[in-house]
């Protein structure tokens, strides 16, 4: 079994990482976890090509890839297997900089993540909520680690980070004062109500050094999706396994921290809840999610 994730110390990788050891465990190896330099867009073409049976995709382009629509070539069959987690994507400078909104971004140099990776596109969603432009800024297209590097030595002004834990934020945050940028009035509702597929997530008071209170932010959901072809039987068997080792996946890595809450809402809503952009449950996931008691 081959899983698709992202660049080294990414949230993805981590997390496929994490998930192959409970695949394993329940007797669903050898697992192999890919790293995938543009993680949404290559994981899609790849579950395309046949080349991973799953892949991690952020929710928010999981419809494009089904429909085919730009940066995407050709409609993909994707199915959705389950949610991953809901993690905030969030703006940090200096400490020391006036910086304390993404709205004062304009004019400033900031990494957004290298160009073709789901991290960009969130930069994409989340400036173009607040009516600004790539235009209106310098965006750097850096890695998270060359990113965290250039903002350590004032070459950049702030950086896009993806959820937390991850590596490279950690090892920035202990030995660097940042500041976690807010929204001015409205601005956050703004992002949620453009982009439905974003959620709000809070990163509490002491998460990072520079949190001095709660901080809300625009939260994506990060999701495990194969391909309409895989077969029906080995992915309920990977629901079962999921499902089964949520708490061994939290034990393993924070960012899987209630996951078990992220399929609730398939008691009151069907499999419509776990359904964003349109992509529909495989089949395995949808006997899975019955079997379990999820789905009437």
């Amino acid at each position: 079994m081959k899983i698709g994730t992202a660049e080294p110390n990414s949230t993805f990788l981590t997390q496929g990482l994490a998930l192959a050891a409970v695949f394993e465990q329940a007797g669903l190896g050898p697992v192999e976890t890919l790293e995938a330099r543009s993680a949404s867009i290559e994981n899609a073409e790849s579950l395309a090509k046949g080349q991973i049976d799953y892949g991690f995709m952020a929710a928010n382009w999981i419809g494009r890839a089904m429909r085919g629509e730009a940066p995407f070539t050709q409609p993909t069959q994707l199915r959705m297997v389950s949610p991953m987690n809901l993690g905030p994507m969030f703006f940090i400078a200096p400490a020391d900089s006036d910086l304390r909104t993404v709205e004062q971004l304009r004019g400033k140099r900031v990494s957004v993540g290298p160009a073709t990776s789901g991290t960009a596109q969130h930069g994409r969603c989340i400036f173009g909520a607040l009516g600004v432009s790539f235009d209106d800024f310098t965006p750097l297209y850096m890695d998270f680690a060359s990113g965290a590097e250039a903002l350590r030595r004032g070459e950049i002004d702030a950086q896009l980070q993806c959820p937390i834990p991850n590596r490279v934020m950690t090892a920035l945050d202990a030995d660097f004062d940042l500041r976690v940028l807010g929204f001015e009035p409205g601005g956050l509702e703004k992002v949620l109500a453009a982009y439905p597929v974003y959620g709000c997530a809070i990163m509490r008071k002491g998460q990072l050094r520079g949190l001095q209170g709660d901080s809300p932010q625009p939260g994506v959901r990060n999701v495990l999706v194969t391909h309409a072809r895989q077969s029906a039987d080995e992915v309920e068997a990977v629901v079962r396994a999921i499902v089964g080792g949520a708490q061994e996946l939290e034990r393993a890595n924070a960012l899987f921290t209630g996951l078990g809450s992220l399929w609730e809402p398939l008691r009151a809503e069907g499999e419509a809840a776990l359904s964003f952009e349109g992509v529909p449950l495989h089949e395995g996931a949808r006997r899975a999610y019955k079997g379990l008691g999820f789905i009437a």
